[in-house]
C-alpha cells in the first residue's frame, strides 16, 4: 500500500514539473513576439519585390539583391531567409536594421540541371507583423 501510495505521489510530482516547463516555454515564445507592439513593430518595404532574370542558359548563375527599408519604428532583425529550391542561396545581414536604414538580400540562383521557366520564392523571416514577407526571382532556363 505505502508504495502505491508513493508511486501516486512521484507520478504527480512528475507530472506537474513536466507542466510547468511546458508553460514556461510558452510563456516566453508569446514574451519574444509581444515584445515588440503592432504598431512600433519593424516593417521591411522592399523596392521590388519580384526580379526578372530573363533568358541564361542552362549552368549560369545570377544574382540579384533585393533591396529593402526598414520604415518601422523599432530595429529590424532577419532570423531566417529560406529559398524554395536548393538551387536559390539568399544571403541577409545578421545586424540589426535600424528604422530607416536600408538593407538587402542578395540571392543567388544556380540554374544547373534546371529547364525551362523559374519562379524561385524566397521566404524572408524577421521580427516585423507578419513575420514573414516573400519575394520572388523568375526567369527562363535555355538549353545550352
Amino acid at each position: 500500500m505505502k508504495n502505491i501510495f508513493l508511486s501516486v505521489i512521484a507520478a504527480g510530482l512528475l507530472f506537474s514539473a513536466c507542466n510547468q516547463s511546458s508553460q514556461g516555454s510558452a510563456k516566453t515564445a508569446v514574451a519574444d513576439t509581444a515584445s515588440v507592439s503592432a504598431t512600433n513593430a519593424p516593417v521591411m518595404k522592399f523596392e521590388k519585390d519580384t526580379h526578372d532574370f530573363g533568358k541564361i542558359k542552362e549552368g549560369e548563375k545570377v544574382t540579384y539583391a533585393f533591396k529593402f527599408t526598414n520604415t518601422g519604428k523599432s530595429p529590424l532583425i532577419i532570423k531566417d531567409a529560406v529559398a524554395t529550391c536548393g538551387c536559390t542561396k539568399p544571403e541577409w545581414p545578421n545586424t540589426p536594421i535600424q528604422p530607416g536604414a536600408d538593407g538587402e538580400i542578395k540571392v543567388t540562383f544556380n540554374s544547373a540541371a534546371k529547364m525551362g521557366l523559374q519562379d524561385k520564392q524566397i521566404t524572408v523571416t524577421a521580427n516585423t507583423n507578419p513575420p514573414q514577407t516573400m519575394v520572388h526571382l523568375i526567369g527562363e532556363v535555355t538549353t545550352k
